[in-house]
């Protein structure tokens, strides 16, 4: 969006507008007022866009007439994941050196006195002040700029608080490496924690967390955060006060209808108990849970067994209802054997089921087309390996 797009978006018969047709599908509109050149169409359609994907991601700041462009949207934390990243951080005065749509900085302004907002787009960091204004937030000071430069500026110690979310995108494609991105906190390391005590940087659910310590010396805590059993984002706390050579923690918070959070117990992690056979029910860890690595540490506090030695499968004969993730009961489990088994299927009268695989040879798509399967919502065929390391699949049903 262009700051000429924006400032049209003031208008007030224009957000009249906006309001108007939100519930109108956007490129009819885009078709209906096609030609008008008194009119911004093409960032009123954006509006009404973005305005339905902010009502699921967003609930109750959506409530406001706010503003928003597509990819910033998209790249915002989601309502949830914001909430409970602010209730990490405590303090009189953070700095935000990534504004983008200003979600964060928004859940930011809720615990801090003050806050301090850089974003180096003056478009985007104009449409989140005005965001900001119609929501009444009046704690955040807006900057346009670099961040590293503007950080450089202030005093050590100006702030209890920093959090960035940097961009990830190298060739003009996404990248989950903390070495590709925009500002390079890795190199940014030092002057960060001059500036703030604690930092929280927000990475990508594809980081590899294994080993962050090498190029962060302060990280003194990695959280996977999900939100409804899929992955946000990964979190890392840099604290100055971290004691050297100490292991970071690893949590994995899940945002669900009922929130759970697990964390590493230090050492060793536990041992994979693996049962000889499987139980009643099959388990599926949340995703944050599989991210951060902790599904024996869920085994163990939980006195589950895993299906095999290589998959995040849990088994049990016992339902566990406070489980976090996913819990099927097991109907079948046999060997699986190619020639037999569209033969063993209709046996069973399975015409229609989900499919998901774990270390197994074949593809999602490889199956469903040998066996000639629909789909369905209600039955789950899991493919793996038992504990013998053998191929087999289990015919499951949610409780």
């Amino acid at each position: 969006m262009t700051l000429d797009e924006l400032h049209s978006l003031f208008d007030p018969q224009v957000l009249a507008l906006i309001d108007a047709h939100a519930s109108d599908d956007p490129a009819a509109f885009a078709l209906r007022f096609h030609g008008r050149s008194d009119l911004p169409v093409r960032a009123i359609a954006e509006q009404i866009a973005c305005r339905k994907k902010a009502a699921v991601k967003l609930p109750s700041l959506s409530r406001f007439p706010l503003l928003y462009t597509r990819l910033a949207l998209e790249q915002a934390s989601g309502e949830r994941a914001a909430a409970w990243k602010a209730s990490l951080m405590q303090g009189r005065r953070a700095i935000e050196l990534t504004g983008g749509l200003g979600i964060d900085t928004l859940f930011l302004a809720r615990r801090f006195g003050e806050v301090v907002s850089c974003e180096r787009s003056e478009a985007l960091a104009r449409l989140a002040e005005a965001n900001r204004r119609t929501m009444g937030v009046t704690n955040v000071e807006t900057h346009v700029g670099d961040s590293a430069e503007l950080l450089d500026g202030y005093d050590d110690d100006s702030f209890d608080c920093l959090l960035v979310d940097p961009a990830r995108r190298e060739h003009g494609g996404r990248s989950a490496s903390l070495v590709a991105s925009s500002p390079d906190v890795v190199r940014l390391h030092d002057l960060m924690l001059r500036k703030a005590r604690q930092v929280c940087i927000k990475a990508s659910p594809a980081l590899e967390i294994s080993g962050l310590e090498r190029s962060l010396p302060s990280l003194s805590t990695v959280i996977a955060v999900s939100v409804e059993g899929e992955c946000k984002e990964v979190l890392l706390l840099l604290d100055r006060g971290r004691e050297a050579g100490r292991t970071p923690e690893v949590r994995a918070a899940c945002l669900g209808d009922k929130p759970f959070e697990i964390a590493s117990s230090g050492g060793e992690p536990p041992a994979r108990v693996v049962a000889e056979t499987p139980g009643a029910w099959l388990y599926e860890p949340d995703a944050a849970i599989i991210k951060a690595r902790l599904t024996g540490e869920l085994a163990r506090q939980m006195q589950l067994e895993f299906l095999n030695r290589t998959v995040d499968y849990l088994t049990s004969d016992r339902l566990v209802e406070s489980f976090p993730g996913r819990s099927f009961r097991i109907e079948a489990c046999r060997p699986f054997r190619p020639k037999s088994f569209r033969k063993e299927l209709a046996e069973l009268g399975i015409t229609n089921a989900a499919i998901q695989r774990r270390d197994f040879p074949l593809s999602v798509e490889e199956l469903r087309k040998r066996c000639k399967l629909g789909e369905s919502s209600e039955r789950f065929l899991f493919f793996t390996k038992d504990s013998s390391g053998d191929l087999v699949w289990l015919s499951c049903r949610k409780p």
